[in-house]
């Protein structure tokens, strides 16, 4: 690639929005421009690392067996009706009507159309296991689409779907591309996690995430460095220390004016906020549940909504409070509470001596104790872990660290096939639904992922699995016919090595050269300069290490071939087991 013919628009600020790392290089390396908000064109370095990227996963998706396909954007809203999904999925899918009035959604995933795809075309055990996958574009309507490639309205999936006989099978396929994920995610590049995670809208009853460590990300992952356990925030587990100690006295109201945060109740009586009962008032369905945990925790919604049953839940609003005039907004507690299903966290299980709400105004309760003065119609866990907190399987401290999901795989069993119908028959003339798994990984997210784990203040920094090009090569004067014919022969000679160079043949001063070759990122950069006119030599620099050495010219492709060939990472399985964030 030459850059003068390239369209390669670099930037030498920030764009105001860009609030990230990836977000801001991408755009400031000329690789993406924004078309709305989280709506993205690739400009043609951004598209070579893409596809880089999709390459990586049709290979690995091939060496497990699994066959490509293309399904349609479009999607009618008859078959996400069979699945109960047209109305569960919200706002989030963008919809739309043709001239005669059908409804289609934009497709933010493909299980029913893979669903309707085989229970036409597949009816036989013979035909089973079958792996199938595309790599297409996505839609979803996000509520606040932000940090560009990594929260977007539109973007770029990898989505797959196994259909197996029986439940073995499935943890068969399943297992397979846990070990394909990992290879796929290590070769771009990325330390990562697997990690146990929530199954969401997407369904079934086991899911694995592949979290990329990430300060900026909006995960957060709860790991044990001592036996290896893992788990997103919204799913992890954690040991609870008993609230059993303390004093036996019989409940006593004492006045607590205008004090109605755990906080200040806290501050005003002189106890720890995990002795304070909060009681949150839910509606869910258009009926109240209180749910009970410490004062120093928060509801973990994600594990309530499998409690309840429902995602159709929110936190009580003024309104609410209104149309409830015996739940008293901030002295709410549940000893005497009546007319309500209480859920209790499991941390409550036993307390004593705790302080909750009176449920009168400027009113709390004194040494109240789980069993005596309060029941909950069913203990579950329903908080969310923290750093510290004890590894659920061998009780050492776990850390917190904030993650970038980059993709995410889940055993389906027959969440779809169920209710779509979609079976196969028997060595015995039987019929059975198919037994289903799905995985995801998102293209676009796992570069820009990429990009925030390899970065300085100067630019990208990008591994040679999915970098733009290999090798940089920069003639500091375009003017001086040695340098520019020198460069001439090093571009062509290098492409006939395999190299993939980029050549910088503008007439532009070596200050800009420079600053954007630190932009772009790629791995090697050859700088012909001073040095070249007066002893014939080329300045060959790594971008990740910056280590330097001079060399012929004639002698750079065959360097840059060996060192590429070391900058290649090893492929391991991680199957089994999640490697640890150090």
């Amino acid at each position: 690639m030459r850059f003068s013919a390239t369209l390669i628009p670099t930037l030498r600020e920030s764009p105001a929005d860009a609030e990230i790392a990836s977000h801001r290089l991408l755009l400031r390396a000329g690789m993406m421009r924004q078309v709305a908000s989280g709506i993205y064109n690739f400009l043609p370095l951004g598209l070579i690392s893409l596809e880089k990227v999709s390459r990586i996963i049709r290979d690995e998706m091939n060496r497990a067996g699994a066959q490509e396909i293309l399904m349609s954007v479009l999607q009618p809203r008859e078959l996400w009706e069979e699945s109960g999904r047209w109305e569960k999925y919200g706002p989030e899918m963008m919809r739309m009507q043709d001239r005669a009035g059908r409804d289609f959604g934009l497709g933010p995933t493909h299980e029913e159309m893979i669903t309707d795809l085989v229970r036409q075309n597949v009816t036989s055990y013979r035909q089973l296991p079958l792996n199938l996958y595309q790599i297409a574009v996505k839609f979803r309507d996000e509520v606040r689409p932000r940090f560009g490639l990594l929260r977007g309205r539109e973007f770029i999936m990898k989505d797959g779907y196994s259909f197996d006989r029986d439940e073995e099978a499935m943890r068969h396929s399943y297992q397979r591309m846990y070990e394909s994920y990992s290879r796929i995610v290590e070769r771009c590049g990325c330390e990562f996690m697997v990690v146990e995670a929530d199954t969401g809208l997407i369904g079934g009853d086991v899911s694995h995430e592949f979290s990329v460590p990430a300060a900026v990300g909006e995960d957060k992952i709860a790991f044990c460095r001592a036996c290896g356990y893992a788990a997103n925030v919204e799913r992890a587990e954690y040991g609870r220390r008993p609230l059993a100690s303390g004093h036996d006295e019989p409940p006593e109201m004492v006045q607590t004016p205008g004090k109605r945060s755990v906080e200040e109740v806290g501050a005003f009586l002189s106890v720890p906020a995990e002795r304070v009962v909060k009681c949150m008032i839910y509606l869910v369905e258009d009926r109240p549940v209180a749910v009970l945990v410490t004062g120093d925790r928060e509801v973990n919604e994600t594990k309530l909504a499998k409690v309840l049953g429902t995602d159709k839940f929110r936190l009580f609003e003024e309104k609410d409070w209104a149309a409830y005039p015996d739940y008293i907004s901030g002295y709410v507690g549940p000893a005497g509470l009546k007319g309500v299903q209480i859920i209790g966290d499991l941390q409550l299980e036993g307390a004593r001596d705790m302080v909750c709400g009176a449920n009168r105004k400027d009113f709390h309760l004194v040494h109240v104790a789980y069993g005596n003065d309060f029941q909950v119609d069913r203990m579950a866990d329903v908080s969310s872990a923290r750093e510290g907190d004890a590894c659920p399987r061998c009780g050492q401290p776990m850390s917190v660290v904030a993650g970038i999901e980059v993709a995410q795989i889940f055993q389906l069993r027959t969440k779809y096939s169920e209710p779509m119908h979609a079976l196969y028959v028997d060595e015995h003339g039987q019929k059975h639904p198919f037994m289903m798994g799905t995985y995801g990984i998102g293209v676009s997210r796992l570069l820009a992922a990429v990009a925030e784990q390899h970065h300085d203040q100067r630019g990208l920094i990008w591994p040679v699995a999915v970098a733009p090009a290999h090798l940089h090569v920069i003639p500091l004067n375009m003017a001086e016919g040695a340098v520019r014919d020198a460069a001439e022969r090093l571009y062509q000679t290098a492409g006939e090595w395999g190299l993939e160079v980029l050549i910088d043949d503008r007439d532009e001063s070596a200050g800009v050269k420079f600053a954007d070759a630190d932009l772009l990122g790629i791995p090697f950069r050859a700088v012909l300069g001073k040095k070249f006119l007066a002893e014939g030599l080329v300045e060959l620099q790594s971008r990740s290490g910056g280590e330097k050495e001079m060399l012929p010219a004639a002698g750079v492709p065959a360097r840059v071939k060996g060192l590429l060939a070391q900058d290649s990472p090893s492929v391991t399985s991680t199957a089994g087991e999640s490697p640890v964030w150090e």
